[in-house]
């Protein structure tokens, strides 16, 4: 069981209808595991974000039944639900692939809330003409969750070309001045394009929970 120092909300489900993430960036996998624990005696779905493989393997080999995502750097222990038949009501976009962590952090958190969701990857405004491709299926989308580093200018044009709710976040990857994401960052939230949300640097598990807030309560 978790020690009286892990004050867990399981109540979140209950009261938002999210599940509660655990961030294991600066947690040992001893209080990982404690943790897990206490979401499993309690029947509820562990989700946990930023682990590294060390620590990812040492937490499996005290609970043998945890998953590992290793694109996502994320931990589950429970059976994530089914997903709904039918067209995905999110589409996560990046600019690159150097983006795919963040993408995959925001498609394992929409996966453990049932949402599924479509991957357009690589279609950053340096091409944009692989961005103008893939517009007719992008409509068909409630949410879109544009990720990108460099100046992380792709949110500003899905968001001033398409009418749905956009989710920005920034990524930390570029040259010199992008500065781990905060030029994404910054530019994103001078964005020019009216409604466009935006997330701190890296949050794909945010960037999720904004999408999920946006579709509503999910029966």
């Amino acid at each position: 069981m978790a020690s009286p120092e892990h004050r867990l909300d399981l109540q979140r489900p209950d009261r938002l209808g999210m599940v509660e993430a655990v961030w294991g960036e600066h947690k040992t996998a001893g209080q990982i595991v404690a943790i897990a624990q206490a979401f499993v005696a309690a029947g509820r779905l562990t989700l946990v974000t930023r682990v590294d493989p060390a620590k990812a393997a040492a937490v499996q080999a005290q609970l043998a039944d945890v998953v590992i995502h290793d694109e996502a750097r994320c931990l589950t222990l429970g059976p994530l639900p089914p997903l709904p038949p039918g067209p995905p009501p999110v589409a996560l976009l990046s600019g690159g692939s150097s983006d795919r962590t963040v993408v995959a952090e925001a498609d394992l958190a929409l996966a453990c809330h049932g949402i599924g969701c479509e991957r357009v990857l690589d279609v950053g405004v340096a091409g944009l003409h692989r961005l103008l491709a893939v517009l007719p299926d992008l409509r068909q989308r409630r949410v879109l969750i544009a990720c990108a580093g460099m100046e992380g200018a792709l949110p500003t044009v899905v968001a001033g070309l398409l009418p749905q709710p956009v989710i920005a976040v920034p990524v930390s990857v570029g040259y010199g001045v992008s500065v781990g994401g905060r030029a994404a960052l910054e530019g994103m939230l001078a964005s020019c394009a009216p409604g466009l949300t935006v997330v701190n640097i890296d949050n794909g598990y945010g960037a999720a929970m904004a999408a999920l807030r946006i579709l509503g309560p999910q029966r």
